[in-house]
């Protein structure tokens, strides 16, 4: 079980002495690879670099607080799950995690497929000229508006998930005078072990069409009656996010292959592609263990192979949708300490310059994350903190329990690794808070990618 989902530590209010938990790490200073990117190190002053350039420098260029986002190793982990899967397999990046022109780019540059879920994640690929036919389309009310730009842009897929959908979608299909390929996304009854708001699978919740209830079986039926304007390829299931092992996959894998036997029973027909979604976890503190794409190819492959030998159909070709196993370690945000309040006997807090605006995830998932001093090196002995953001909200936590060096100070850089997926996706402007910029580093140079809102931002779409 992720810890990330269900952290252990205490909760928000809790009154506890730092007795109560886990002893701090031998060594304040060191980074872990297992929840930085590739590319993070200190230099001989002891100052944090990422590809190349200190983060000293970065604060100073651009500011704080900022995403610092490894260009090399994003393309390396999106390299790593297209090589694992291989040529048999389609690699959709849940664009959902995070997405710019830039990442669009680099995706098209390094051959995975997208995969988006609203109008402006439509725009943004298109304008960095993602192919029109690597492109999915999902959403569980996806507006008429939506599916016709959808249609009359050319999607490849687009993922229905209602009866109603399938309606619209047909109609809108049949009046532009195109057969339209879809995916049924169906819940499969799975309990994934991960947070209530991040499991997608269970019948008690808004995606998809229920396998036990019949409903899926008559979607599909519904697809076919339309034969003329949609063209089914095949069966879509998630079964949530931060997930570890691939069991609630096998489990998964096993009831689709089931409809499909039974789609190919009632209608003779074998659907040629099935699609796992994503959520395969990651490392946000070094208790987590995410396994590798190779390893989780080589197991979803084998589960697919031996369900489908079992029910006699020919092997599908199978989809994934990894975001967060993708762009989660590549990115850090960078703050600056503004304030440090000890509170005898409990904590100390640590106030930053940014907080539940640009990382809602603690709040909204009691989400655990790592955090470290980076602008320098200490010797001092390890305090128990819990690093807070500065908006109005008691709740407003970044980094729920932690330890930092005592000699923490105002203007110290610290960072928390591990907010590339879904920290400026969800970012707001709680308190009127100006989003921060998203840089990419690369080879020892860095550049913004999506830049920080200025005032002038929130004015202009203020009309009085």
């Amino acid at each position: 079980m992720s810890r990330s989902a269900h952290p252990a530590g205490p909760r928000h209010g809790d009154v506890l002495s730092e007795a109560h938990y886990q002893a701090p790490p031998a060594d304040l200073n060191a980074l872990d690879p297992k929840v930085w990117s590739r590319t993070v190190a200190r230099n001989a002053e002891g100052v944090a670099t990422v590809g190349g350039i200190d983060v000293k420098q970065l604060a100073a260029e651009f500011g704080t607080p900022a995403y610092v986002l490894d260009e090399e190793d994003f393309r390396t982990r999106a390299r790593a799950w297209r090589d694992a899967f291989g040529a048999d397999a389609d690699v959709f990046y849940a664009g959902k995690a995070f997405l710019s022109k830039a990442v669009v780019r680099w995706l098209h540059e390094e051959g995975l497929n997208l995969d988006v879920c609203s109008a402006g994640e439509l725009a943004v690929a298109l304008a960095a000229g993602m192919p029109r036919e690597r492109i999915a389309l999902h959403g569980n009310n996806k507006s008429v508006d939506e599916l016709e730009h959808a249609v009359k842009t050319g999607v490849g897929h687009i993922v229905v998930d209602s009866y109603e959908e399938i309606e619209r979608l047909a109609a809108i299909a049949a009046h532009q005078g195109v057969r339209q390929q879809v995916l049924i996304r169906i819940t499969v009854g799975v309990e994934a072990h991960t947070h209530e708001f991040i499991a997608t699978a269970h019948e008690d919740q808004k995606f998809g069409l229920s396998l036990n209830g019949g409903a899926a079986a008559e979607a599909v039926r519904r697809v076919l009656a339309h034969g003329d304007s949609l063209e089914l390829r095949g069966i879509h299931s998630h079964i949530g996010s931060q997930i570890f092992d691939t069991a609630g996959f096998e489990v998964a894998a096993r009831r689709v292959v089931g409809l499909l036997a039974g789609i190919r029973d009632e209608h003779g027909v074998q659907l040629p592609e099935i699609d796992l979604g994503g959520g395969l976890g990651i490392a946000y503190t070094s208790e987590d263990d995410p396994r590798e794409p190779a390893e989780i190819a080589a197991a979803l492959a084998d589960i697919v192979r031996r369900e489908c030998e079992a029910a006699n159909l020919d092997t599908p070709r199978l989809c994934v949708e990894p975001g967060r196993a993708i762009v989660g370690p590549t990115a850090f945000t960078l703050y600056e300490v503004g304030t440090v309040k000890p509170l005898e006997g409990l904590r100390t807090y640590v106030s930053v310059d940014g907080g539940m605006s640009d990382n809602i995830r603690t709040a909204l998932y009691d989400a655990e994350y790592s955090v470290a001093l980076v602008s320098r090196t200490s010797e001092a002995e390890p305090m128990l903190v819990r690093v807070v953001g500065k908006h109005c909200e008691s709740g407003d936590i970044v980094v729920r329990d932690a330890f930092l060096p005592a000699d923490l100070t105002p203007g110290d850089l610290i960072a928390v690794p591990a907010t590339g997926a879904y920290c400026r996706s969800m970012a707001s402007n709680y308190n009127h808070a100006l989003k921060p910029p998203v840089l990419a580093v690369k080879d020892g140079a860095a550049r913004v990618i999506v830049r920080r809102e200025t005032e002038e931002d929130l004015l202009r779409l203020d009309i009085g």
